[in-house]
């Protein structure tokens, strides 16, 4: 199993290089475990150079307990996020262009569209800045500490990402991969967003009643999108 899921996540980080999400080495992917240890990329190894063997893993206090290198130094974060919410599997962040944008701006991307309505259930959050006490002190730790804040009156599986104020983008799944794909999904939405913006800076909101019908279509217990 933990071969599995070394080889799945370093196919993640990889497509993270390959998508264009992200360049150099600005991103990283983990994958928690059954018995919760998480598989996250070595910190600062390139990612023509990154093999299965290569990936890191560590347990909920980040004791690294399989590996030769350092993981990740957003290592903190993701284990804050597993601990707090215990449906995540697959956590990635990246600083993709547009919704990084979004994140230095200090704004949301709100949902303009039923592309935006079939993966995320209204708009997509941006966190507060950190004090300088918590970027001073434990850095990583507080990051993944004010993303659960931002989270304290929302559904985590309904809104699989976030955006970190001045920083970038977290999103998550249940498997590396599945967080992968809600990155894409989240760029291609920041995207959007930014162009319907020059084009209309009026307010753009799709109406409640069409995002529920596109994201229930695709999500719950009455979902009809796709096959059984």
């Amino acid at each position: 199993m933990l071969t599995e899921i070394k080889e799945r996540c370093q196919r993640a980080n990889c497509q993270l290089a390959s998508s264009g999400l992200i360049i150099l080495t600005w991103g990283n992917v983990s994958e928690r475990t059954d018995d919760d240890l998480v598989v996250i990329k070595p910190s600062g190894v390139p990612y023509e150079e990154l093999k299965p063997e290569h990936m890191v893993v560590v347990d909920m206090d980040g004791k690294v307990v399989e590996g030769q290198y350092r993981p990740s130094s957003d290592t903190p974060t993701h284990l804050e996020l597993y601990k707090a919410f215990p449906s995540l599997k697959g956590i990635c962040h990246t600083h993709s262009s547009y919704a990084t944008v979004f994140a230095q701006a200090g704004q949301p991307i709100a949902c303009y569209g039923t592309t935006h309505a079939d993966y995320f259930y209204g708009a997509v959050p941006c966190t507060r800045s950190l004090t300088q006490q918590e970027t001073e002190s434990a850095y990583e730790q507080n990051t993944g500490k004010v993303i659960i804040e931002t989270f304290m009156d929302k559904d985590v599986d309904a809104i699989p990402g976030v955006l970190v104020r001045q920083h970038g983008v977290f999103t998550w799944g249940k498997d590396a991969m599945q967080a992968v794909e809600r990155a894409l999904v989240l760029e291609e939405l920041a995207k959007m967003n930014y162009r319907t913006l020059r084009v209309n800076p009026i307010d753009c909101r799709l109406p409640q009643y069409v995002l529920d019908k596109h994201y229930l279509r695709k999500h719950g217990a009455n979902a009809y999108y796709g096959q059984k």
